[in-house]
């Protein structure tokens, strides 16, 4: 049962966040590319991070904080420059980072958490970021999330914001998040920036857990292209100031607080999978019957990130034998006579046996979504059954369409 409802804001729906969003000159196209999310006080700060050896400097950064102090008054991220494989230079720029904002803010560097996104190899243009921290201090506005979520696309085309609230105690609980994605997104982490604000008091290890867990069955179940970025990252604040009493364990507020939370992820996630470079539809494919969840999600993510089903979709070309064939390498044993496969709610495989079915009809479909508006009627639903066993997840990602490849073959040039 869902226990929240939608509200407008996003970063800056929960009580005590302000946030911004400038242009800076940091990207060439002139649009917002510095972006600010604030807490008015002290918040318990949870990070989920890339697993690649390649990281950002941001990353190393933010781990090293969250390792010493797991509290936070600011995000900051700057996009057009990954600051990634650039070094020591690329680290002393964001020390300089962290410590140009703490002191306009009048708080410890370390109170400061990083981000960044662009082209990898590339440090930070520091010269224009010095000269726009003080503006960027000055935008940040309870109104200002819309701003911040726009700051923070490359080749997105649209930002990615969401707020829910629900009631804790007889008063309103607030989640608000915002995301960029497009391309490199692969289900090992989080994918690419996600950055979230609550306004419950959380223990610092609850509120952790919380976030990985959520992190898990979202932004781990997304893939556009396989490609896992050397700066994702997804940070959560919470600073209490909805005034509810202090979660501190496993009780009915919590699950209902980590519900919403996911909640926001998955929105988020879905989000930057319909957003993948050059996707015309998103692909929802659900796999139930596993052995155990873990084996649903193997089976899932492999689907969803093959090329051959994702071309298939992009060609409105309904054929499951892809589909069979990817479930088939994903690693998870099953017996091929229990094999079920739907599209929509058409069944093309029982039992193992292959079904008539109107063909016009499925490449329809297919084509229905690719016409679908955004974040409505865009979504190709695959449902697969491997037996009988209790495991099910689901996963999401895109189509591969021509225009990934020229994004893509002309990303630097």
């Amino acid at each position: 049962m869902v226990d929240w409802q939608v509200v407008s804001g996003g970063v800056t729906a929960p009580k005590g966040f302000t946030a911004a969003g400038i242009a800076a000159g940091l990207k060439s196209t002139g649009s917002k590319d510095l972006a600010l999310i604030l807490s008015n006080t002290e918040a318990i700060a949870a990070g989920v991070f890339t697993t690649s050896q390649v990281r950002a400097a941001c990353v190393d950064y933010c781990r090293q904080c969250l390792q010493t102090k797991a509290s936070a008054r600011a995000i900051l991220c700057n996009a057009g420059q990954a600051n990634a494989a650039t070094g020591e230079l690329g680290w002393q720029d964001a020390l300089e980072t962290a410590k140009l904002l703490s002191q306009e803010l009048n708080i410890s560097s370390d109170a400061v958490l990083l981000a960044s996104t662009g082209v990898i190899g590339q440090r930070i243009k520091m010269d224009a970021l010095r000269q726009k921290i003080t503006p960027l201090v000055r935008a940040a506005t309870e109104n200002g999330g819309a701003d911040a979520a726009q700051a923070i696309t490359t080749t997105d085309l649209v930002p990615k914001e969401i707020s829910l609230e629900t009631t804790i105690e007889g008063r309103p609980v607030r989640i608000g998040g915002i995301a960029k994605g497009s391309g490199m997104i692969a289900p090992n982490m989080a994918t690419m920036l996600g950055f979230i604000t609550c306004d419950a008091a959380v223990a610092t290890n609850l509120w952790q857990e919380m976030l990985k867990r959520a992190v898990d069955k979202s932004f781990n179940q997304i893939t556009v292209d396989g490609d896992t970025s050397t700066n994702d990252c997804v940070i959560a604040l919470a600073n209490g100031q909805s005034r509810t009493t202090a979660i501190t364990a496993q009780s009915q507020n919590a699950q209902k607080l980590e519900a919403m939370l996911t909640a926001v992820c998955q929105h988020l996630a879905k989000a930057i999978a319909r957003d993948g470079e050059g996707a015309t539809c998103l692909i929802e494919v659900q796999v139930l019957g596993a052995p155990d969840d873990k084996a649903a999600s193997q089976v899932a993510k492999t689907i969803v990130g093959s090329s051959l089903v994702k071309s298939a979709v992009f060609g409105r070309d309904p054929n499951w034998g892809r589909i069979a064939a990817a479930a088939g390498r994903a690693g998870v044993k099953f017996h091929q006579d229990e094999l079920n496969i739907k599209l929509g709610d058409m069944v093309l495989m029982r039992n193992g046996q292959p079904q008539n079915f109107d063909r016009d009809a499925a490449s329809n479909y297919l084509k229905q979504a690719a016409a679908g508006e955004y974040l409505k009627e865009d979504t190709v639903l695959i449902s697969v059954g491997i037996g009988v066993g209790s495991g099910k997840s689901t996963a999401w990602g895109c189509d591969l369409t021509y225009k990934y490849v020229e994004i893509n073959a002309e990303y630097t040039t």
